[in-house]
């Protein structure tokens, strides 16, 4: 098993390298990089963040329009003095050639230096880290619920297949299924957040603003009563494919000769849940989890940082992506990549724990 991880992670290495490497070569195409978008400030609002950051000689220039900026390869440079246009591709690193930048990036991710992001004067790192509490409590937490309500409910759903306890809990899923959580979080809001009914919980925020006046059991009270209706808006779509996937995978096991062997002996129904159709029935289900956490934790919040005012992951890689922030975008994908391919690599060691009889060792 030892050599099979040792394996994975340097398989890591190469697969990394691919993701970003793709994705640097087709943001250098793209157009409406930060070049454009500081040049975009200046000429059409005149005193723009990047303006703000140019020298007062070279304020002057630009709006004087010394140069023409004809043979720019740059939208809407029109008007503005090369030299200004070089000295905004050198604040950005975009003074040096493709490959020059490329080969640099690829030292300082293999180093985790992420650089700084071009338009807030803060460290990739240090966003990242001010962001990573609400994206990982609406992971977490999110998941959790999810597996906790999902996996029992399946397996019961599994057991008591085709009675009435089966038929509308599946009325009840494919009812939460359809809704959308972007518009069940405005429910929430509207119901629970002094909207038009209850003021019960908070609406902005993962803590209080007294938060550090509090005591330990205060606090965590304060922190999941702030995280509450995220965590539930988050999972709320999320219940029907784990849950059916369960009742699934344990059916068709049930079903299976070794089950009706069992059964054949006079084990009790319990123990051959227990014992023989639970290890096999759940290698599907954990197979699930790292693409499960993964858009839980990065993709999924975006709208729900947005409705309950969250500062999270999502919300810093939409901010990012429209200011074109390509520090900010990069570190992101390497890192989440980083994480998945991690969490695939946990998946199959809890495989083994699971079901002792798999062997990676002796996959060719």
């Amino acid at each position: 098993m030892l050599s099979y991880i040792a394996r994975r992670l340097l398989l890591i290495i190469p697969t990394l390298w691919a993701i970003i490497t793709i994705n640097f070569f087709i943001v250098q195409i793209a157009p409406g990089g930060p070049v454009d978008q500081a040049i975009a400030d200046m000429q059409g609002l005149g005193q723009g963040g990047a303006l703000q950051r140019l020298t007062g000689s070279e304020r002057g220039d630009a709006a004087g329009g010394a140069g023409d900026g004809g043979g720019s390869k740059y939208r809407g440079a029109r008007g503005l003095d090369p030299e200004v246009i070089a000295e905004i591709e050198k604040r950005y690193g975009f003074d040096k050639p493709v490959g020059e930048r490329y080969v640099t990036m690829l030292k300082n991710y293999a180093a985790f230096n992420f650089g700084d992001s071009l338009f807030r004067g803060r460290t990739v790192l240090g966003l990242i880290a001010e962001r990573l509490p609400v994206s990982i409590s609406l992971g977490i937490w999110s998941t959790l619920l999810i597996y906790l309500v999902s996996i029992p409910l399946g397996i019961r759903k599994a057991v008591k297949n085709g009675s009435r306890f089966d038929v509308w809990t599946s009325g009840i899923i494919v009812v939460g299924n359809a809704i959308p959580p972007f518009l069940f979080a405005v429910l929430l809001v509207v119901l629970f957040c002094g909207g038009s009914f209850l003021s019960v919980f908070p609406l902005r925020g993962l803590f209080s603003t007294n938060f550090e006046e509090l005591d330990f059991f205060h606090k965590v009270l304060d922190y999941f009563w702030h995280i509450c209706l995220p965590t539930l808006t988050l999972s709320i779509g999320g219940f029907a494919g784990l849950t059916m996937l369960t009742k699934n995978s344990f059916l068709d096991e049930i079903h299976k000769q070794y089950v009706l062997t069992a059964r054949s002996k006079g084990l009790a129904e319990k123990k051959i849940l227990s014992r023989h159709v639970f290890r096999n029935a759940m290698l599907i289900v954990i197979s699930g989890f790292p693409s499960v956490f993964i858009s839980m934790f990065f993709t999924g919040s975006l709208l729900i940082e947005t409705v309950f005012s969250l500062e999270g992951l999502g919300l810093l890689g939409l901010e990012s992506t429209m200011q074109r922030d390509y520090p900010v975008i990069f570190a992101t994908l390497y890192i989440f990549t980083l994480l998945g391919l991690l969490l695939n690599l946990l998946s199959d060691i809890v495989y083994t724990f699971v079901d002792p009889r798999i062997d990676f060792e002796s996959r060719n």
